[in-house]
């Protein structure tokens, strides 16, 4: 079976996978009385008759009735209205994303690139000082409570420094992208406050972005670093016993050739759907890390929502989270394909 062919099969698996999802996401709902219900199609402040909207939705109808027609809404985007956005649902997940993207976009190259480094050079190096100082590494960051690090590093930046504050933004660019924007000086192109900083021209906007990330980011690195250097380190050291590099080595190659270009390359390949998943993981909200560092992405958001029972903004996150993570797979499916040829005849 040859790489189109098997990327057409997956994608075809994915139609009753994400039937699936949709099916459960509905199931919850069913637990909630009509007027609960009904609060997903409409803004409650707004109603005056309950009754009215329920018979208006049909909420006592047979459950395939109610699900085909719920799932048609969702196909038009309909979510429903949120109270914690105060906003209709994808306009407060769209609003919320980009910060949480941005985040994201700077922590994940530094987790991937140094997890997959350390990892290698600990397995090389096994048993040798870096070995041993990589697994310190890895020990600290597996144990430390994201929290705790959250507030040492502003404890100390921060508060003793005066150095990379809280939030995404400084009082000052706060005020003159929101001043810009009401005008049409200053356009939001992605959301990403480094990106329009430079698509507008406002470099300063850039920095102060840059100078916010600083510390989420790096308190994310330290967190998620921890379990891709143990994977790529075992993966490492069980490819470096492998038949194939001995054999690598008796022909006299030179040992930095068969370390990356025979072993690490399979290495990787678990490595992959650990990074894929991890990305996809923080895509989805990175709670703590955004709350402490009062960051108003969507895993802030979605956690708030669920505290004060905003149903309509909770079933979107679940199908946003179900989607992301669903495409991902099969991403990281099509990804192995092209990487080990014996997947996608086998």
């Amino acid at each position: 079976m040859g790489l189109k062919a098997y990327v057409v099969r997956r994608l075809i698996m994915l139609v009753p996978i994400m039937i699936g999802v949709t099916l459960l996401i509905f199931a919850i709902t069913q637990l909630f009385e009509p007027i609960a219900r009904a609060s997903i199609y409409v803004n409650p402040i707004r109603v005056r008759d309950w009754n009215a909207v329920i018979e208006r939705y049909g909420l006592n109808d047979p459950v395939y009735v109610q699900y085909f027609r719920w799932l048609n809404e969702v196909l038009r985007g309909n979510f429903g209205y949120s109270q914690e956005t105060r906003s209709f649902v994808v306009k407060g997940l769209l609003t919320k994303i980009p910060a949480t993207a941005e985040l994201v976009l700077y922590s994940a190259p530094f987790i991937i690139i140094l997890g997959i480094y350390l990892g290698v050079k600990s397995a090389v190096h096994k048993d040798k000082a870096i070995d041993h100082m990589t697994r310190i590494v890895a020990i600290i960051g597996w144990s430390l409570p994201s929290f705790w690090s959250a507030i040492i590093l502003l404890s100390i930046f921060y508060g003793i420094f005066g150095m990379f504050p809280p939030g995404r933004l400084g009082n000052t660019a706060q005020h003159f992208i929101t001043t810009g924007a009401r005008e049409g000086t200053y356009h939001m192109y992605t959301g990403l406050h480094t990106i329009d900083g430079i698509l507008n021209g406002e470099l300063w906007i850039t920095w102060d972005a840059l100078n916010h990330l600083v510390l989420p980011c790096a308190n994310l690195t330290l967190i998620q670093i921890a379990l891709l250097i143990r994977v790529m380190r075992s993966s490492m050291l069980e490819a470096l016993g492998k038949g194939y590099v001995v054999t690598a080595r008796a022909k006299g190659l030179a040992e930095k050739e068969v370390i990356n270009k025979h072993a690490r390359r399979n290495a990787m390949i678990p490595v992959i759907t650990l990074s894929a998943l991890l990305i996809a993981g923080m895509l989805t909200g990175v709670i703590i890390t955004e709350t402490v560092f009062n960051i108003p992405g969507i895993g802030a958001t979605a956690a708030a929502a669920a505290i004060h029972h905003d149903t309509p903004f909770v079933l979107a996150f679940a199908m946003f989270a179900a989607v992301l993570f669903v495409t991902t797979n099969l991403l990281v499916d099509i990804l192995y394909a092209y990487i080990d040829p014996r997947i996608r005849l086998g």
